[in-house]
């Protein structure tokens, strides 16, 4: 939707466990010497200022990143987290927090392909900009769902796609799970990253489960999904974000024990009541 900024909600604890995913799995990806593609559908514009007016805004950073930073117990997963967002920050102090584009770019190899989507146009020519000097890299301000058709497979039959929309218009839900399906039929051994919002609706409490349908028909390596509820109802009428989920399909084979080191950390740091609690649950094909 292109009222959508996301830089109203740089660094909160959605960005925590939806780059803490990414950052696992293109580390792993990294492994090996073949290069791989990142296919990001919803790039937004790459990085944020902390300290400008929109992410200022809300101040939804105090509540996620900003409980890690000067943390010195942290779970090694998460420092590994940390060390791209240390790195978009030079002089120590937390003041940019880089989007899933930016983290790409500073974990990515030369060789490996880059292949990102925004919409709203404020945003792409930012990213854009942002990206010009990194080979093997495209930036287009087409539809990411529409546009994935053309990404999959990959050349090197290596691949990780990143779907995270704003979710602003209940279709994107049908959206997701359509690309899902249409993705893994193309590319079946393809990691596929979902990210979705906990809200009181019944297009996000069903979409796991449609996910999950949509991966054991296609996946050729199962599924894991992770979820962190941070915060409570609001209000009686079941607005705002209890948490969110990351929905991996064909995930690396090291990514369940390093969330289930990390989950009860951020239960602990990032939990705004009592009840703040996180699932992890997984399938092998």
């Amino acid at each position: 939707m292109l009222a959508y900024r996301h830089a109203f909600h740089a660094g909160n604890h959605a960005d925590v466990l939806k780059h803490l995913v990414l950052t696992q799995v293109l580390r792993y990806m990294a492994e090996k010497d073949k290069p791989y593609t990142l296919v990001d559908t919803h790039a937004g514009a790459g990085g944020y200022s902390i300290e400008g007016q929109y992410a200022q805004k809300k101040g939804e950073y105090v509540h996620g990143v900003s409980r890690l930073w000067d943390a010195k117990d942290l779970p090694e997963p998460l420092q590994q987290y940390l060390e791209p967002v240390r790195a978009f920050n030079s002089d120590g102090q937390l003041r940019q927090y880089p989007g899933s584009p930016a983290i790409a770019n500073l974990l990515m190899r030369a060789d490996d392909r880059l292949r990102v989507h925004e919409l709203h146009p404020t945003d792409y020519r930012i990213l854009d900009t942002y990206l010009s000097t990194r080979p093997n890299t495209q930036v287009s301000d087409k539809d990411g769902f529409s546009a994935l058709r053309a990404e999959l497979p990959p050349p090197s039959r290596r691949g990780v796609v990143l779907m995270d929309p704003s979710y602003e218009l209940k279709t994107d839900y049908g959206k997701v799970v359509a690309a899902v399906r249409e993705g893994l039929e193309r590319f079946a051994d393809g990691v596929f990253l979902i990210w979705y919002p906990q809200l009181q609706l019944l297009e996000s409490a069903q979409l796991a489960q449609r996910l999950k349908a949509a991966a054991d028909a296609g996946a050729k390596k199962g599924w894991l999904h992770v979820r962190l509820t941070v915060a409570q109802q609001e209000n009686a009428r079941g607005l705002g974000m209890l948490g969110s989920g990351m929905f991996v399909i064909n995930p690396p084979f090291t990514l369940h024990d390093q969330l289930q080191e990390c989950l009860p950390y951020l239960v602990e740091k990032l939990g705004q009541y009592d009840g703040a609690n996180f699932l992890l649950e997984q399938r092998s094909n």
